[in-house]
Protein backbone atom coordinates (compact mmCIF):
# COMPACT_ATOMS: atom_id res chain seq x y z
CA UNK A 1 0.00 0.00 0.00
CA UNK A 2 3.15 2.68 1.24
CA UNK A 3 4.59 1.59 -2.16
CA UNK A 4 0.97 2.84 -4.23
CA UNK A 5 0.72 5.96 -2.51
CA UNK A 6 4.50 6.62 -3.29
CA UNK A 7 4.03 5.60 -7.25
CA UNK A 8 1.29 8.24 -7.19
CA UNK A 9 3.09 11.18 -4.99
CA UNK A 10 6.02 10.81 -7.76
CA UNK A 11 3.38 10.59 -10.75
CA UNK A 12 1.57 13.96 -9.13
CA UNK A 13 5.17 15.64 -9.16
CA UNK A 14 5.79 14.55 -12.68
CA UNK A 15 2.87 16.40 -13.83
CA UNK A 16 3.67 19.31 -12.22
CA UNK A 17 6.60 19.48 -13.44
CA UNK A 18 5.95 19.13 -17.16
CA UNK A 19 3.27 21.78 -16.89
CA UNK A 20 5.88 24.17 -15.33
CA UNK A 21 7.57 23.07 -17.74
CA UNK A 22 5.31 23.85 -20.54
CA UNK A 23 4.25 27.39 -19.42
CA UNK A 24 8.00 27.93 -18.45
CA UNK A 25 8.70 26.75 -22.50
CA UNK A 26 5.11 29.78 -23.23
CA UNK A 27 7.08 32.41 -21.11
CA UNK A 28 9.98 31.78 -22.85
CA UNK A 29 9.70 33.20 -26.56
CA UNK A 30 6.13 35.62 -27.72
CA UNK A 31 5.05 35.19 -31.26
CA UNK A 32 4.03 38.25 -33.47
CA UNK A 33 2.42 38.45 -36.17
CA UNK A 34 3.36 41.63 -38.22
CA UNK A 35 2.07 43.92 -40.92
CA UNK A 36 5.70 45.82 -40.39
CA UNK A 37 8.66 44.57 -42.34
CA UNK A 38 11.63 42.20 -40.98
CA UNK A 39 14.02 45.42 -40.73
CA UNK A 40 11.46 47.97 -38.70
CA UNK A 41 11.00 45.60 -36.25
CA UNK A 42 13.66 42.95 -35.55
CA UNK A 43 16.11 45.53 -34.18
CA UNK A 44 13.41 46.01 -31.23
CA UNK A 45 12.37 41.87 -30.87
CA UNK A 46 16.40 41.55 -30.64
CA UNK A 47 17.04 44.41 -27.85
CA UNK A 48 13.91 43.30 -25.90
CA UNK A 49 15.12 39.53 -26.07
CA UNK A 50 18.42 40.76 -24.92
CA UNK A 51 17.40 42.65 -22.20
CA UNK A 52 14.71 40.42 -20.82
CA UNK A 53 15.69 36.64 -22.48
CA UNK A 54 12.68 35.92 -24.15
CA UNK A 55 12.73 35.50 -27.47
CA UNK A 56 10.79 36.56 -30.11
CA UNK A 57 9.63 35.10 -33.32
CA UNK A 58 7.69 36.60 -35.74
CA UNK A 59 5.76 36.36 -39.11
CA UNK A 60 5.21 39.09 -41.67
CA UNK A 61 2.58 39.88 -44.43
CA UNK A 62 0.15 42.17 -45.26
CA UNK A 63 -2.64 43.35 -42.46
CA UNK A 64 -5.26 41.61 -43.94
CA UNK A 65 -3.73 38.48 -44.67
CA UNK A 66 -2.85 38.40 -41.07
CA UNK A 67 -6.29 39.04 -39.98
CA UNK A 68 -7.74 36.50 -42.30
CA UNK A 69 -5.07 34.29 -40.81
CA UNK A 70 -5.88 34.88 -37.19
CA UNK A 71 -9.78 34.21 -37.69
CA UNK A 72 -8.78 31.02 -39.33
CA UNK A 73 -6.87 29.73 -36.68
CA UNK A 74 -9.13 30.47 -34.02
CA UNK A 75 -8.18 29.43 -30.44
CA UNK A 76 -5.38 27.28 -31.83
CA UNK A 77 -3.37 30.22 -33.27
CA UNK A 78 0.40 30.40 -32.39
CA UNK A 79 0.34 34.44 -31.90
CA UNK A 80 0.64 36.43 -29.26
CA UNK A 81 0.53 39.46 -29.96
CA UNK A 82 -0.70 41.91 -33.53
CA UNK A 83 1.36 44.64 -35.12
CA UNK A 84 0.31 46.36 -37.88
CA UNK A 85 0.03 49.77 -39.64
CA UNK A 86 -3.28 52.41 -39.16
CA UNK A 87 -6.18 52.62 -36.55
CA UNK A 88 -8.47 51.23 -38.89
CA UNK A 89 -6.48 47.87 -39.09
CA UNK A 90 -6.39 47.43 -35.74
CA UNK A 91 -10.13 49.01 -35.23
CA UNK A 92 -11.23 45.86 -37.92
CA UNK A 93 -9.26 43.12 -35.50
CA UNK A 94 -11.30 44.39 -32.36
CA UNK A 95 -14.43 44.43 -34.37
CA UNK A 96 -13.76 40.36 -35.72
CA UNK A 97 -13.12 39.82 -31.57
CA UNK A 98 -9.15 39.46 -32.45
CA UNK A 99 -7.66 41.27 -29.31
CA UNK A 100 -8.06 41.36 -25.67
CA UNK A 101 -7.77 44.03 -23.47
CA UNK A 102 -4.81 44.88 -21.33
CA UNK A 103 -4.27 46.39 -18.04
CA UNK A 104 -1.14 48.14 -17.61
CA UNK A 105 0.31 51.83 -15.78
CA UNK A 106 3.20 51.83 -18.28
CA UNK A 107 1.38 51.90 -21.54
CA UNK A 108 -1.18 54.55 -20.15
CA UNK A 109 2.11 56.84 -19.06
CA UNK A 110 4.33 56.13 -22.22
CA UNK A 111 1.15 56.52 -24.63
CA UNK A 112 -1.26 59.12 -25.41
CA UNK A 113 -5.10 58.65 -24.76
CA UNK A 114 -5.55 59.75 -28.08
CA UNK A 115 -2.98 57.08 -29.44
CA UNK A 116 -4.53 53.80 -28.48
CA UNK A 117 -7.87 52.08 -28.35
CA UNK A 118 -10.43 53.57 -25.14
CA UNK A 119 -11.47 49.76 -25.17
CA UNK A 120 -7.83 48.88 -24.52
CA UNK A 121 -7.36 46.45 -26.93
CA UNK A 122 -4.62 48.13 -29.10
CA UNK A 123 -1.98 50.82 -28.58
CA UNK A 124 -0.30 53.62 -30.89
CA UNK A 125 3.97 52.57 -31.05
CA UNK A 126 4.41 54.85 -33.70
CA UNK A 127 3.00 58.73 -34.87
CA UNK A 128 2.48 58.76 -39.14
CA UNK A 129 1.59 62.13 -39.59
CA UNK A 130 -0.55 62.47 -43.21
CA UNK A 131 0.31 66.15 -44.36
CA UNK A 132 0.98 68.45 -47.54
CA UNK A 133 3.85 68.36 -49.79
CA UNK A 134 4.27 71.36 -52.22
CA UNK A 135 6.53 71.68 -54.78
CA UNK A 136 9.06 74.76 -53.94
CA UNK A 137 9.26 76.44 -57.57
CA UNK A 138 5.89 76.67 -57.79
CA UNK A 139 3.74 77.11 -54.57
CA UNK A 140 4.47 79.72 -51.88
CA UNK A 141 4.14 78.17 -48.83
CA UNK A 142 1.71 81.38 -47.53
CA UNK A 143 -1.26 79.97 -50.07
CA UNK A 144 -1.24 76.92 -48.52
CA UNK A 145 -3.00 76.55 -44.81
CA UNK A 146 -5.30 73.55 -44.53
CA UNK A 147 -6.66 70.29 -45.98
CA UNK A 148 -9.89 71.40 -46.25
CA UNK A 149 -8.91 74.76 -48.44
CA UNK A 150 -7.10 71.86 -51.13
CA UNK A 151 -10.80 72.07 -52.47
CA UNK A 152 -10.47 75.90 -53.12
CA UNK A 153 -11.02 76.31 -56.90
CA UNK A 154 -7.35 78.29 -56.59
CA UNK A 155 -6.17 74.58 -56.81
CA UNK A 156 -7.84 73.63 -59.95
CA UNK A 157 -5.37 71.70 -61.86
CA UNK A 158 -3.04 72.08 -59.24
CA UNK A 159 -3.56 68.60 -57.01
CA UNK A 160 -2.16 65.00 -57.33
CA UNK A 161 -3.62 62.78 -54.96
CA UNK A 162 -2.74 58.56 -53.96
CA UNK A 163 -5.57 56.16 -54.69
CA UNK A 164 -8.79 56.38 -52.70
CA UNK A 165 -8.41 52.54 -52.17
CA UNK A 166 -5.48 52.95 -49.45
CA UNK A 167 -6.39 52.75 -46.18
CA UNK A 168 -4.58 56.00 -45.47
CA UNK A 169 -6.84 58.30 -47.16
CA UNK A 170 -9.83 56.26 -46.13
CA UNK A 171 -8.31 57.09 -42.67
CA UNK A 172 -7.80 60.87 -43.31
CA UNK A 173 -11.81 61.12 -44.93
CA UNK A 174 -12.62 59.06 -41.77
CA UNK A 175 -11.53 61.61 -38.90
CA UNK A 176 -12.55 64.61 -41.47
CA UNK A 177 -16.28 63.39 -41.00
CA UNK A 178 -15.59 62.62 -37.43
CA UNK A 179 -14.74 66.18 -37.40
CA UNK A 180 -17.20 68.25 -39.67
CA UNK A 181 -19.96 65.50 -40.86
CA UNK A 182 -20.57 63.82 -43.66
CA UNK A 183 -22.15 66.75 -46.07
CA UNK A 184 -19.25 69.02 -45.11
CA UNK A 185 -16.76 66.26 -45.78
CA UNK A 186 -18.27 65.46 -49.02
CA UNK A 187 -18.08 68.88 -50.11
CA UNK A 188 -14.36 69.05 -48.98
CA UNK A 189 -13.40 65.55 -51.28
CA UNK A 190 -15.65 66.54 -54.05
CA UNK A 191 -13.32 69.96 -53.98
CA UNK A 192 -9.92 67.76 -54.38
CA UNK A 193 -11.30 65.77 -57.06
CA UNK A 194 -12.25 68.55 -59.11
CA UNK A 195 -9.09 70.02 -58.77
CA UNK A 196 -7.04 67.32 -60.00
CA UNK A 197 -4.21 67.40 -62.14
CA UNK A 198 -4.37 63.81 -62.94
CA UNK A 199 -5.88 60.85 -61.97
CA UNK A 200 -5.18 59.36 -58.82
CA UNK A 201 -1.81 57.90 -58.08
CA UNK A 202 -1.20 54.21 -57.21
CA UNK A 203 1.25 55.64 -54.18
CA UNK A 204 2.48 58.22 -52.17
CA UNK A 205 6.20 58.50 -53.69
CA UNK A 206 4.59 58.33 -56.79
CA UNK A 207 2.51 61.63 -56.23
CA UNK A 208 5.43 63.33 -54.60
CA UNK A 209 7.26 62.71 -57.95
CA UNK A 210 4.78 64.05 -60.08
CA UNK A 211 5.00 67.05 -57.92
CA UNK A 212 8.60 67.51 -57.96
CA UNK A 213 8.50 66.97 -62.05
CA UNK A 214 6.00 70.09 -62.20
CA UNK A 215 2.84 67.61 -63.41
CA UNK A 216 1.04 69.15 -60.37
CA UNK A 217 1.96 71.95 -57.30
CA UNK A 218 0.87 70.07 -53.95
CA UNK A 219 -0.34 66.52 -52.63
CA UNK A 220 -1.40 64.70 -49.79
CA UNK A 221 1.35 61.74 -48.39
CA UNK A 222 2.34 60.54 -44.97
CA UNK A 223 5.89 62.63 -44.06
CA UNK A 224 8.14 59.45 -43.51
CA UNK A 225 7.42 58.82 -48.07
CA UNK A 226 8.57 62.09 -48.47
CA UNK A 227 11.88 61.69 -45.80
CA UNK A 228 12.63 58.49 -48.00
CA UNK A 229 12.72 60.36 -51.26
CA UNK A 230 14.28 63.22 -49.77
CA UNK A 231 17.10 60.87 -48.55
CA UNK A 232 17.07 59.29 -52.01
CA UNK A 233 17.37 62.21 -53.80
CA UNK A 234 18.03 65.06 -51.94
CA UNK A 235 17.63 68.06 -54.20
CA UNK A 236 13.69 67.63 -55.66
CA UNK A 237 12.25 70.87 -55.34
CA UNK A 238 9.97 69.56 -52.94
CA UNK A 239 8.80 70.78 -48.59
CA UNK A 240 6.08 69.97 -46.18
CA UNK A 241 4.04 72.02 -45.19
CA UNK A 242 1.65 71.41 -41.75
CA UNK A 243 -2.03 72.52 -42.23
CA UNK A 244 -4.11 73.63 -40.00
CA UNK A 245 -1.99 74.60 -37.28
CA UNK A 246 -4.56 77.60 -36.08
CA UNK A 247 -7.39 75.06 -36.00
CA UNK A 248 -7.44 70.96 -35.59
CA UNK A 249 -3.93 70.13 -36.25
CA UNK A 250 -2.61 67.77 -38.58
CA UNK A 251 -4.21 64.18 -39.17
CA UNK A 252 -2.05 61.52 -37.39
CA UNK A 253 -2.39 57.90 -37.79
CA UNK A 254 -0.56 55.23 -35.88
CA UNK A 255 1.31 52.02 -36.11
CA UNK A 256 0.52 49.87 -33.20
CA UNK A 257 -0.17 46.35 -31.63
CA UNK A 258 -2.56 44.70 -29.34
CA UNK A 259 -2.68 41.41 -27.74
CA UNK A 260 -3.89 38.73 -29.18
CA UNK A 261 -7.25 37.51 -27.08
CA UNK A 262 -5.74 33.72 -27.70
CA UNK A 263 -2.87 34.33 -26.89
CA UNK A 264 -1.04 31.18 -24.81
CA UNK A 265 1.46 33.53 -23.11
CA UNK A 266 -0.22 36.92 -22.05
CA UNK A 267 2.46 38.54 -19.67
CA UNK A 268 5.61 37.74 -21.88
CA UNK A 269 3.36 39.69 -24.34
CA UNK A 270 2.38 42.45 -22.31
CA UNK A 271 5.95 42.44 -21.23
CA UNK A 272 6.68 43.16 -24.92
CA UNK A 273 4.38 45.37 -25.77
CA UNK A 274 5.05 47.65 -22.72
CA UNK A 275 8.86 47.57 -23.74
CA UNK A 276 7.65 48.83 -27.56
CA UNK A 277 6.44 52.07 -25.51
CA UNK A 278 9.29 52.68 -23.68
CA UNK A 279 11.96 55.32 -24.78
CA UNK A 280 14.79 52.57 -25.95
CA UNK A 281 12.31 50.77 -28.32
CA UNK A 282 10.64 53.82 -29.39
CA UNK A 283 14.23 55.60 -30.93
CA UNK A 284 14.37 52.12 -32.70
CA UNK A 285 11.09 51.87 -33.65
CA UNK A 286 10.64 55.28 -35.20
CA UNK A 287 13.69 56.19 -36.72
CA UNK A 288 14.72 53.70 -39.03
CA UNK A 289 11.20 54.41 -40.90
CA UNK A 290 11.53 58.11 -39.95
CA UNK A 291 8.02 58.31 -38.35
CA UNK A 292 7.10 60.25 -35.01
CA UNK A 293 7.41 58.32 -31.58
CA UNK A 294 4.31 57.68 -29.60
CA UNK A 295 6.09 58.27 -26.21
CA UNK A 296 6.04 61.96 -26.04
CA UNK A 297 9.45 61.59 -23.69
CA UNK A 298 11.19 61.04 -27.06
CA UNK A 299 12.40 63.56 -29.56
CA UNK A 300 12.26 62.47 -33.16
CA UNK A 301 14.90 61.60 -35.61
CA UNK A 302 17.24 64.55 -36.32
CA UNK A 303 16.24 64.41 -39.77
CA UNK A 304 12.90 63.77 -39.21
CA UNK A 305 12.96 66.63 -36.27
CA UNK A 306 14.67 69.23 -39.41
CA UNK A 307 11.10 69.24 -40.95
CA UNK A 308 9.88 71.60 -37.99
CA UNK A 309 7.08 71.16 -35.30
CA UNK A 310 3.77 71.00 -36.18
CA UNK A 311 0.45 70.35 -33.46
CA UNK A 312 -1.11 66.53 -34.13
CA UNK A 313 -5.09 66.83 -34.07
CA UNK A 314 -5.74 64.28 -30.86
CA UNK A 315 -9.04 63.04 -32.08
CA UNK A 316 -9.21 59.63 -30.77
CA UNK A 317 -7.35 57.76 -34.03
CA UNK A 318 -10.12 54.87 -33.75
CA UNK A 319 -12.58 57.17 -35.41
CA UNK A 320 -10.41 56.08 -38.20
CA UNK A 321 -12.54 52.67 -38.31
CA UNK A 322 -15.28 53.95 -37.15
CA UNK A 323 -16.12 55.82 -40.12
CA UNK A 324 -13.68 54.07 -42.92
CA UNK A 325 -16.59 52.37 -44.19
CA UNK A 326 -18.87 55.79 -44.37
CA UNK A 327 -15.61 57.42 -45.88
CA UNK A 328 -15.15 54.69 -48.76
CA UNK A 329 -19.01 55.30 -49.46
CA UNK A 330 -18.47 59.07 -49.67
CA UNK A 331 -15.13 58.86 -51.71
CA UNK A 332 -17.08 56.67 -54.14
CA UNK A 333 -20.10 58.96 -54.52
CA UNK A 334 -17.60 62.03 -55.46
CA UNK A 335 -15.74 60.00 -58.20
CA UNK A 336 -12.37 59.94 -55.68
CA UNK A 337 -10.62 56.54 -57.31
Amino acid sequence: MLRIYFCRFLGVIFICFASFGANFSYAEQVVVYSARIEKLIKPMFDSFTKETGISVKFVTDKAGVLLAKLRAEGKYTPADMLITTDAGNLWEAVQVGLLAPVESGKLEVNIPSYLRDPQKKWFGLSVRARTIVYNTDKVNPAELSTYEDLANSKWQGRICLRTSKKVYNQSLVAMMIAEHGKEKTEQIVSGWVANLATDPLSNDTKAMEFVAAGKCDVTIVNSYYYGRLIEKIPNLPLAIFWPNQDGSGVHVNISGAGIIKNTKNKQSAIMLLEFLSSKKAQRLFTDINMEYPVNPKVSPDSRVAEWGGFKQNKMNVVKAGELQTEAVKLMDRVGYR
